[in-house]
């Protein structure tokens, strides 16, 4: 799942990119380790770098739809879908496309949220790249997946530059993953992580990993 488990142990670029992401305590609201891509952006090499790791990964799987999460996965998804000969089509919140919508709705820690995105941008049969800058519990994502099985695509996986551990992140996935035949939840339970690549670990886990304790979540 993690980059440096799959098949880029030891590469440097990994590091400069974690480096590259600044962590603001306490933000937006105490308790809260907000990851800031912005300082990723700011540096040229890191963040041509993180766009080249996707792009190498997926140039071959014929992904025809790299599909952004608003707003971070609007700031590499488009630069992902030139490269590899794909369209870009925006996962918005609610009220934020003008034309006729598809909606998903999906669970908070309180209330709910949804993403939409227009009739017709994808159509039965493409294959899908999901991506956002950062994965905590995959409530977002899982939402990502499920707007898109809608219309038919295929959703091939689903990339994000920050993760937290995958414990954390199995349960939503797995359950978006395994909606068909009860016959088929075990395949989906072992397979659904491999659906799933993310760059970077979270900064703020490093320290609750050290201590045994967890003192804050991630944010973006």
């Amino acid at each position: 799942m993690f980059a440096g488990e799959n098949g880029l142990k030891g590469d440097p670029r990994l590091q400069a990119i974690s480096e590259a992401i600044r962590v603001v305590p306490h933000f937006p609201k105490q308790g809260i380790m907000f990851q800031d891509i912005t300082t990723l952006l700011l540096d040229h090499k890191a963040f041509k770098d993180t766009v080249d790791i996707f792009v190498d990964r997926y140039r071959d799987m014929d992904i025809s739809v790299v599909a952004g999460v608003e707003a971070r996965g609007f700031m590499f998804g488009p630069s992902i879908a030139l490269a590899i000969g794909a369209k870009f089509v925006p996962l918005r919140k609610p009220k934020k496309l003008p034309g006729k919508v598809i909606s998903e709705e999906y669970e908070l820690e309180y209330g709910t949220d949804c993403l939409e995105m227009h009739v017709g941008a994808v159509q039965p049969g493409e294959r899908a790249l999901v991506i956002d800058d950062l994965v905590a519990t995959g409530g977002t994502l899982s939402a990502a997946i499920r707007l898109l099985e809608r219309v038919g695509a295929e959703v091939v996986e689903c990339a994000c530059v920050i993760g937290l551990p995958e414990v954390k992140i199995s349960v939503n996935l797995m359950i978006a993953w395994a909606d068909c035949e009860k016959e088929m939840m075990l395949e989906h339970c072992n397979n659904h992580q491999s659906r799933l690549f993310v760059m970077c670990h979270c900064k703020a886990h490093f320290v609750s990993v050290l201590n045994n304790g967890w003192d804050g979540e991630c944010y973006s």
